[in-house]
């Protein structure tokens, strides 16, 4: 995989133009501070100029415009709203705006991997994302660090779009960490597997099922939170600080060996089967299309799957705990 260095980044790319945040949620918002700290010019799009984030993005002195007059005073546009927005947005700037010649961003793949957007010709297509969350993309930007990002290029009309995903990639800070170069369908199917089976899916189901596998046998919920939740987030971080090897170097030889007689017994061959059949639903667009019938059905299962969160034991304590 390419990594990208400073040698490869011209930021004077973005003296004089002009980017428009099209949408001013988590990340949106984090990429327009960074900008304007790194002396970008920066116009914020927004549909309804009395929401909440409309609100928040004049009080922090943007000026805000209509969609389509953002994208037409802009050089570069970049789509920073829900994946599911993106088709009816994006075919709303082309029939409004004239693209020709501008740059089109994203920070996840997913509307042109699955066909949502078929960009016209004379248009830069890039992608710029950022592999982490919108408030770490500003908190570590203002540490003087920054959120290490993928880029690539779906479209390359004016034959600089990849150096000009770069220097946006620098503006909001990501070349203080590491740029790789990757692809939208790349970093579409493995974004959407980490989630699914990894970082929110299987992770939020097993700290989960251990909470309830201790209060079950009648441990106190308030323990049974610390050690299935705070101490997890506790050896993440030591994996990421100093690794798998160096996590297990600092941990007791207990803690050790009762983790490799346990651990394939939890991660069991049926569930490595479960996200090779996860990775061929995302892969060949199941996925995809169960997602665009959930949107039809008003988002039921998703409301339903939220309502159960919010009333399990494990967010009644993590709100108590929280509270303390």
């Amino acid at each position: 995989m390419k990594r990208f260095t400073s040698d490869d980044i011209n930021l004077s790319l973005l003296d004089g133009k002009t980017v428009a945040i099209i949408g001013y949620g988590s990340q949106g918002r984090a990429q327009a501070l960074n900008l304007r700290d790194s002396g970008i010019a920066v116009v914020v799009g927004v549909r309804n100029t009395d929401s909440d984030s409309a609100r928040l993005a004049a009080d922090e002195g943007f000026t805000l415009l209509p969609v389509a007059d953002a994208a037409q005073t802009a050089d570069i546009i970049m789509l920073l709203t829900p994946d599911e927005t993106h088709a009816s947005l994006y075919a709303q700037l082309a029939e409004s705006t004239n693209l020709h010649g501008k740059a089109v961003g994203f920070a996840h793949g997913y509307a042109l991997t699955y066909g949502l957007i078929k960009p016209a010709a004379g248009v830069d297509v890039l992608l710029i994302a950022p592999k982490g969350i919108g408030p770490a993309v500003r908190s570590r930007y203002l540490a003087g660090s920054g959120v290490a990002a993928l880029i690539a290029v779906a479209q390359d009309a004016s034959g600089r779009a990849q150096d000009l995903a770069l220097a946006y990639s620098a503006a909001i800070g990501s070349d203080r960490v590491a740029l790789f170069e990757t692809s939208f369908e790349e970093e579409t199917v493995a974004d959407l597997f980490s989630e699914q089976a990894v970082i929110v899916g299987g992770l939020t189901e097993l700290l989960r099922a251990g909470f309830e596998t201790l209060t079950s046998k009648g441990i106190a919920p308030e323990v049974a939170y610390y050690e299935c939740v705070v101490e997890a987030q506790l050896i993440l971080d030591m994996i990421v600080e100093k690794g798998f090897a160096g996590m297990f170097e600092n941990i007791s030889n207990t803690a050790e060996y009762g983790a490799g007689r346990a651990g394939k017994r939890i991660i069991s061959p049926a569930v490595r089967q479960e996200m090779d059949a996860l990775f061929q639903e995302i892969k060949d667009g199941s996925f995809a299309k169960d997602w665009r019938e959930e949107l039809d059905q008003d988002c039921r299962s998703l409301r339903a799957a939220r309502t159960n969160w919010e009333e399990s034991g494990i967010d009644t304590t993590a709100t108590q705990m929280r509270n303390l």
